[in-house]
């Protein structure tokens, strides 16, 4: 890929054509610990991918390296085609206006209302009113299925699968175009899970979303996915659409996809095709 004209605006960079993340030779840790080595991953424009591993195995820390919360040892993290540990600071601030997050736990400001929680990225990233803001807050809000009155409540009010979507409805107060999903239906009851699955299917067809969600839920990878992505020894051992990997031959994604669980999600998504 060619490198930056000097005359490019930072929407001309954004939009040349190429994938929406590539990671290459990604090498990450903490001190002498060693999470990631030779990871390499490539997440195309429109895709819905799973990323899976074991406890340990370094999700999180593949997520805040993407998001540039963590710089990387070595290698590169490129996201829209812009080198993420070495990009501008108002080249980032572009990046980011770009991609809405959903941390597992919601990283909701617990003192402010959900409306205002979801506000919070416009008036960060824009010059919207407060009159504006608000109006497409509560748009977001009705967006992901909350109920009117939701926007006026504290994060502490609400319940876990609530929490979940007003979280989402934050991911996507810049109508992104990548959206990162962590744990997504963790902690959410099978029936919870199962509508969440369905509103980023949804979504993500509706909006034509990038999605790149770390995941341990199997029902969630049979029934949104086009691709998992498996992390194991520290890299990238496999990437495919998740019936592909069910004839993988590598001894955790053979536990993982083919044990009780893993098969009782393949007849449950064969039986709902």
């Amino acid at each position: 890929m060619s490198g930056p004209s000097p005359d490019e605006t930072d929407e001309e960079a954004l939009d040349r054509p190429g994938p929406v993340i590539e990671i290459r030779n990604l090498r990450s840790g903490f001190g002498d610990h060693l999470v990631h080595h030779h990871l390499n991953l490539t997440v195309e424009r429109g895709e819905v991918l799973g990323v899976v591993g074991g406890s340990g195995a370094g999700k999180s820390v593949l997520l805040n390296t993407i998001i540039g919360l963590k710089r990387p040892q070595g290698g590169s993290v490129k996201v829209f085609g812009q080198d993420i540990a070495h990009v501008s600071d108002r080249r980032m601030a572009a990046v980011e206006r770009r991609w809405g997050v959903l941390f597992q736990q919601g990283a909701m400001f617990s003192n402010l209302t959900v409306q205002e929680n979801v506000a919070a990225p416009m008036f960060e990233h824009t010059k919207m009113s407060r009159k504006e803001a608000y109006e497409l807050a509560d748009l977001k809000i009705a967006l992901v299925g909350l109920r009117p009155d939701a926007g006026s409540l504290k994060p502490a009010e609400l319940s876990g699968g609530m929490r979940k979507r007003a979280g989402l409805a934050r991911a996507l107060a810049l109508d992104p175009e990548l959206l990162f999903l962590d744990e997504p239906t963790s902690g959410l009851d099978p029936i919870g899970a199962a509508a969440f699955d369905e509103l980023i299917h949804d979504l993500s067809e509706s909006l034509d979303l990038t999605v790149f969600m770390i995941t341990h839920d199997l029902d969630t990878l049979y029934a949104i996915t086009d691709r998992v992505a498996v992390l194991a020894d520290r890299k990238i051992v496999a990437v495919a659409p998740v019936r592909e990997l069910e004839s993988s031959d590598h001894p955790w994604i053979r536990e993982y996809f083919l044990g009780p669980r893993g098969r009782a999600a393949a007849a449950a998504a064969k039986a709902d095709a």
